[in-house]
């Protein structure tokens, strides 16, 4: 896959980690996180380095990983969406898809990418996603319960859009289909609609995921279903920890 762009973004502190290093260098199972998306992006099939967004101590990030990769510095952090569109000049002509990850989901799998990208080609949609469908939010499925956007469909079980949490009223919270943000986007699409985001929400933030109902307008959207365990992502030490625990097991 020589037309396909992996961006990783990888440029978040982790306040609530409570840690001085880029939250991507912490450890899981013993190796930094963002070596488990390095390894996923070459088992992928896909051919390019991938590009990872950097920020918080970017020189730590980019000495670790090397020419494994490329860079992008994020100078203000100001959501996903700009991070992305940030992106733009550093990408080859020759690419035509971009598919995003972030670095701080060390449970992702090339097989996983694969797939998305496989599914993104066979629709020939603008946006293709994961989506994850929990039973509950209780056990250890409460950790999906806040961190994770929320999928609305209409009655006819097409994705409208996708809202996150903070954003989300009392009855889209229940939602038990989630949003874990791994998006596989055309990339001429993307840049375009990148350039409408606003940032009118709770975060005051370009979020990535308002690009669900530009795509959904548009009947241009395909999704993929994921487990839930790829779908975890960390944001502090016991999230780590029990991650590590359901990984093993």
């Amino acid at each position: 896959m020589e037309n396909t762009q992996i961006i990783i973004l990888a440029g978040g502190k982790g306040k609530r980690m409570n840690v001085e290093i880029p939250k991507v260098l912490v450890p899981f199972h013993g190796r930094p996180m963002i070596d488990y998306l390095i390894e996923a992006s070459q088992h992928s099939g896909i051919i390019t380095k991938p590009i990872i967004v950097v920020g918080y101590k970017k020189e730590d990030v980019m000495i670790h990983v090397g020419d494994k990769a490329r860079y992008v510095t994020q100078e203000e952090q100001l959501g996903t969406g700009h991070a992305v569109r940030i992106t733009e000049q550093t990408i080859d002509d020759s690419i035509e898809h971009i598919l995003v990850l972030y670095g701080d989901a060390p449970a992702v799998t090339g097989t996983m990418i694969a797939n998305l990208m496989a599914v993104h080609t066979i629709s020939n949609c603008s946006l293709t996603m994961a989506t994850v469908t929990v039973p509950s939010f209780n056990d250890w499925y409460q950790v999906f319960y806040k961190p994770f956007s929320r999928i609305v469909r209409d009655n006819g079980g097409n994705i409208v859009r996708s809202v996150e949490f903070k954003d989300a009223n009392e009855n889209e919270k229940e939602f038990k289909e989630i949003n874990p943000c791994y998006f596989c986007f055309k990339k001429k699409w993307l840049f375009e609609h990148l350039a409408k985001l606003k940032n009118e929400n709770a975060q005051n933030e370009y979020y990535l995921t308002d690009l669900v109902e530009y795509a959904a307008a548009e009947k241009s959207i395909a999704s993929v279903s994921i487990s839930p365990e790829e779908a975890l992502g960390v944001n502090t030490i016991e999230e780590l920890q029990r991650l590590e625990k359901i990984i093993t097991r």
